[in-house]
């Protein structure tokens, strides 16, 4: 099997994919738009608090965190209403793990950010 040859048109196809299933998980998706005005938040508080590199990075890293568990749950779900829509206990589990993962990466988000920005407004 012969490998595709790199071309910078092709990566650029794929980012283009890559962006449209972004924007269409922002518009489809109910728990996106909330993630999206949290991140918003986390920003503009960072900004307000004046937060250093380093803490920037890391709140960087938990709320990417969140939005690719959250895509990829958002992921798991589609896939598995597409194998069958009849209720079927083993998918339920999967379902359950899957946002489980979210709701982790979300309380890591949460706990991080009060660690940073408590101390900033005390």
């Amino acid at each position: 099997m012969q490998s595709e040859k790199f071309s910078v048109r092709s990566r650029i196809k794929s980012f283009s994919y890559a962006l449209a299933g972004l924007r269409q998980f922002v518009i489809r998706e109910h728990n996106a738009r909330i993630h999206l005005v949290a991140t918003i938040g986390v920003i503009i508080a960072a900004l307000v608090v004046g937060v250093t590199r380093m803490e920037a990075a890391i709140l960087a890293m938990v709320t990417g965190l969140v939005w690719v568990t959250e895509i990829l749950n958002t992921c798991i779900e589609r896939l598995a209403d597409h194998v069958t829509k009849e209720r079927h206990p083993g998918i339920g589990i999967i379902k359950d793990l899957a946002a489980g993962a979210v709701l982790i990466a979300a309380i890591t988000a949460v706990i991080v950010a009060l660690f940073i920005f408590i101390p900033k407004i005390i």
